[in-house]
């Protein structure tokens, strides 16, 4: 595993339970602005996917982007954890 790749999961593991952030975001704290891509690439690779949330992490665009376990999955995700954070408040 890359060193980039191991700041990658350590931001997207930051991600606080029922948001979401950008691979763009990602990318700039992990310290490569520019390599959202790379991000996606790498995300897609993940090999902890319930441990390291990359259903968080989603398009500029609103998009959802991929997801290991296909857009509807990552959907679902993304509301579960929004409806259970707004019950816990």
């Amino acid at each position: 595993m890359s060193p980039f790749a191991l700041k990658v999961y350590k931001v997207v593991l930051n991600i606080p339970f029922g948001e979401v952030r950008t691979y763009r975001w990602v990318a700039e704290k992990a310290g490569h602005p520019g390599a959202w891509r790379a991000v996606g690439r790498i995300l897609k690779n993940n090999p902890l996917p319930l441990i390291i949330p990359c259903h968080r992490v989603i398009c500029s665009d609103k998009d959802l982007g991929g997801y290991i376990w296909g857009r509807k999955i990552k959907k679902l995700l993304i509301n579960y954890e929004r409806k259970l954070k707004e019950l816990m408040v």
